[in-house]
């Protein structure tokens, strides 16, 4: 039989890929990221190919000026470009895990490989601090200050705010400012009458099957809106003509678009914005900074509402495992780490990509 023993190289990379894989795949925002501009969580690569901490991008604003026609002149009429910059920055995030080696008695009363179990711990730990980071960012959760929880750097307040009852503060929330789908449509509305507007991104409908190219698949713009489960039952449970029960069997047609991951575990569709459920999507937070424990805010993202990189070292496996013996081989730590960055985008001090949607859920009982 072949093992691989603490430490040995092979093992090292091999369970580096592999937590590499897994803690991704896990998250609620895997469907999300992709490599280029039609990606909700756009991951660049210029930190992963050369030196430094941060990656500058910018956005060039649309022309504004009534340009020139006969008999008016041109020369000395023209217009600047008006250009707005963001960056990621990146940095070290890791844990370590403490169990008994095999070398035990602890080992020998367990029917599974504590090793192994430690290697699952860090990848679901990581799976579920991506996902924190991420919605700590673009709902604008500024009362995390621990960066550790926030992709590795400050959270930008949330500056697109749509409430329940044209609520101006999260404060101001009350048990009858539940969740509804009005507030879906006053969301596309905003995105599409804002400037910037949310550019949606692009989702290939009709697929054909069996690898197959369709000639008849079309290209359509979709929003994406992740809710806390707290919101979903508020919804759901509204009977009102016009809400959920009332459009449900049309949210989504069964097998119409199957090649796009965003629609994996998607509870439904409305008004072109794919319905996402996340555990993690924050409290809301009031106009003083202060967390409201029965306020959740919701988020519309549109693309590359948030920019993520990884360290140049890290790749193709993004992730350093190390594996220590103490105590005279009786004790092993495992640990792993990994450089990155998460962060909201935002251009002139405004959100690019996201709007928020604050409003009343409680648990039900």
């Amino acid at each position: 039989m072949t093992n691989f023993g603490t430490n040995d190289p092979l093992a090292v990379k091999l369970w580096s890929k592999t937590l590499d894989v897994e803690a991704l795949k896990y998250t609620d925002i895997f469907p999300l990221i992709g490599d280029d501009a039609n990606s909700i969580i756009h991951r660049k690569m210029e930190t992963s190919k050369g030196a430094g901490d941060k990656v500058t991008y910018g956005l060039r604003m649309q022309l504004t000026g009534a340009g020139f026609t006969e008999n008016q002149l041109a020369e000395g009429n023209g217009e600047s470009l008006t250009i707005y910059s963001d960056a990621v920055v990146i940095n070290e995030l890791g844990h370590v895990v403490g169990v008994k080696s095999s070398n035990t008695i602890d080992a020998q009363r367990v029917p599974f490989d504590l090793r192994s179990e430690a290697r699952d711990g860090l990848a679901d730990w990581y799976a579920a601090r991506f996902s924190i980071a991420f919605f700590n960012q673009v709902c604008g959760y500024t009362p995390q200050t621990d960066i550790r929880f926030t992709g590795l750097q400050a959270v930008p307040a949330a500056t697109r705010i749509v409430r329940q009852s044209s609520r101006t503060d999260d404060a101001s929330l009350t048990s009858a400012d539940v969740f509804s789908l009005q507030l879906l449509d006053k969301l596309k509305e905003q995105a599409i009458t804002a400037t910037p507007k949310l550019r949606p991104i692009r989702v290939t409908s009709k697929a054909g099957g069996s690898g197959r190219r369709d000639y008849n698949a079309t290209l359509t713009d979709k929003y994406v809106f992740y809710m806390h489960p707290y919101q979903i039952t508020d919804l759901r449970q509204s009977t009102s003509t016009g809400q959920w029960l009332d459009i449900s069997k049309a949210a989504m047609t069964g097998g119409e678009i199957t090649n796009n991951p965003i629609y994996t575990g998607a509870i439904g569709e409305y008004n072109g914005i794919i319905l996402r459920s996340s555990f993690h999507v924050t409290n809301g937070v009031s106009n003083a900074g202060v967390v409201q424990t029965n306020v959740f805010r919701g988020v519309l993202l549109g693309g590359q509402a948030a920019m993520m990189a990884w360290g140049q070292k890290d790749t193709p496996n993004k992730y350093r495992w190390n594996e220590e013996l103490f105590d005279h081989k009786r004790r092993l730590e495992v640990s792993a780490w990994t450089i990155h960055g998460i962060k909201k985008t935002q251009y002139n001090s405004i959100d690019y990509g996201t709007i928020v949607c604050s409003t009343w859920a409680a648990a039900h009982t």
